[in-house]
């Protein structure tokens, strides 16, 4: 018999937002303090742009599909 615990926690093995977050504070707290700014810097930016990719793939949507919305066009 498996007992099902509900409340805060990962779901289907997936870390939670929670998680992600530290590590990524964790990633720039270690980018800043060895590589100085310059490198806190790049390290947010890939950050950023690594989340952006990943919310265009959990929406399903297509590069191009986002800059034609961006851009006002419809297909």
């Amino acid at each position: 018999m498996t007992s099902r615990v509900e409340g805060p926690g990962p779901a289907d093995g997936v870390p939670g937002r929670g998680v992600l977050g530290a590590a990524a504070g964790m990633a720039l707290g270690f980018a800043g303090w060895f590589g100085g700014f310059g490198a806190f810097l790049v390290v947010g930016a890939l950050g950023a742009l690594g989340w952006f990719a990943g919310r265009l793939v959990d929406e399903g949507t297509g590069l191009q599909e986002f800059l034609d919305s961006l851009a006002g066009r419809r297909r």
